[in-house]
C-alpha cells in the first residue's frame, strides 16, 4: 500500500494528526505555514472590516503559497492538502495554535 493509499485509508482526525506532523518536521516549513496562516487571518480581517471580498483570495493565496513554498523548498515533500484536503485544513489551524501555546517548536 503506497503512503497515498494509507492517508486516503485513515478515518479519524486524530489517526491523521501524527502523519501531518511528520509532513511539518522542518522547522522551516512549519515557520512559512505560521506565517502563512498569520496573514490568511489579517487577510480575512481586512474582507470583514473593508467589505472587499478580494481579501478573501488574497488570504488563499498566502495561506497555500507560502506552506507551498515550504513544502517544495524546505521539507521536500508533497502538501498533505493534495492527499487529505480537510483533514490538512484542520491540521494547520490545531498546529498554528499549537506552535502559539509552546506545544510545537516554532
Amino acid at each position: 500500500m503506497s503512503s497515498t493509499d494509507a492517508v486516503k485509508n485513515m478515518h479519524s482526525f486524530a489517526e491523521f494528526y501524527p502523519f501531518y506532523l511528520g509532513e511539518h518536521s522542518n522547522r522551516t516549513c512549519r515557520r512559512l505555514h505560521f506565517f502563512g496562516s498569520t496573514l490568511s487571518l489579517l487577510c480575512l480581517t481586512a474582507a470583514l472590516y473593508t467589505g472587499q471580498w478580494r481579501f478573501v483570495l488574497l488570504a488563499l493565496l498566502c495561506g497555500y503559497g507560502f506552506a507551498w513554498l515550504g513544502h517544495f523548498g524546505f521539507e521536500k515533500n508533497r502538501p498533505a492538502s493534495f492527499k487529505r484536503p480537510l483533514y490538512s485544513l484542520m491540521g494547520d489551524w490545531v498546529m498554528y495554535k499549537d506552535i502559539w501555546t509552546g506545544r510545537i517548536k516554532f
